[in-house]
């Protein structure tokens, strides 16, 4: 069952999924070039995904997240 309370957005789900994939991969010292490389991406992809700049797909979001050790939802937690 879905809410119809609206409730107002302080920042867009890609800029949250940016700033935590930003957050997470500084965190674990790695830099764009090796998440890449553990998620099996390309590095300017990531670059972009951290810019907010790209659209993700759940594939791609399951791979970085795989990639950081966390679940999926958690880089799309305020």
């Amino acid at each position: 069952m879905t809410s119809n309370i609206k409730l107002p957005l302080t920042e867009s789900a890609r800029q949250c999924l940016a700033r935590n994939l930003r957050e997470l991969r500084a965190t674990r010292g790695l830099t764009q070039e090796g998440l890449a490389f553990d998620a099996g991406l390309h590095r300017t992809f990531v670059a972009h995904v951290e810019r907010g700049a790209r659209n993700l797909s759940i594939d791609n979001i399951e791979k970085l997240a795989t990639a950081l050790g966390v679940r999926p939802v958690d880089l799309l937690r305020d």
